[in-house]
């Protein structure tokens, strides 16, 4: 995804770029697994089983997350969560629990292959990404937790609030990782970024 120049705006080699000053700070953020759980949350049968399976808590309210230990939960639907790992976690063995899953009168599907991400941080990340998203980012209007699937220039995204704020991570399909890393770098570049180490999704 780099430019002609490691100096260019667009590279993905740590370091500055853009303005003088330092007003966000965007790194790769891995994730080991992406599993999209469906069901209804007032049939004991499928809760259990997510519980029991992943031992998480689905959100119910709208644009909302529960993290637990190693998996976060992400609302996405009325009935449909996106569970994310970004290491070790109990998203393994997909058949037995894909099947443990239908059985509770859900359905689960593997989306890890399909998704790649961002951290966008610091002063003027939610700045960058209102350049390019309709969503409202303020403190108030989007708190520490939230998630909410939006356009992000052209592209559907979902982006998250992290709980250690300012900081967003946003999530695109993966056959439009160039554009929207191009976008990212772009919108930033008039306030000064850090591309920064990967991390791995938290």
């Amino acid at each position: 995804m780099a430019e002609h120049g490691a100096n260019a705006i667009g590279s993905t080699a740590p370091g500055h770029y853009g303005a003088e000053a330092t007003g966000v700070t965007i790194m790769e953020t891995s994730i080991a697994a992406a599993w999209n759980v469906q069901g209804d949350l007032a049939r004991p049968g499928f809760v259990d089983a997510v519980q029991r399976r992943f031992g998480v808590t689905l959100p119910q309210a709208p644009n909302s997350s529960f993290t637990g230990d190693t998996i976060t939960a992400l609302w996405i639907g009325p009935a449909s969560w996106l569970l994310v790992a970004g290491g070790a976690s109990p998203l393994d063995d997909f058949a037995v629990k894909r099947d443990a899953i239908n059985a509770g009168g859900g359905a689960l599907f593997d989306l890890t292959a399909s998704r790649v991400a961002w951290t966008v941080s610091g002063p003027l990340a939610a700045a960058v990404l209102a350049t390019g998203c309709p969503l409202d980012f303020p403190p108030r209007a989007f708190p520490a937790g939230t998630c909410a699937q939006s356009v992000l220039w052209h592209m559907n995204a979902l982006i998250v609030k992290r709980v250690e704020a300012p900081a967003f991570t946003v999530m695109v399909a993966r056959s439009l990782a160039r554009d929207a890393w191009h976008a990212l770098c772009h919108a930033a570049a008039q306030h000064g970024y850090e591309i920064a180490p990967a991390t791995a999704f938290r």
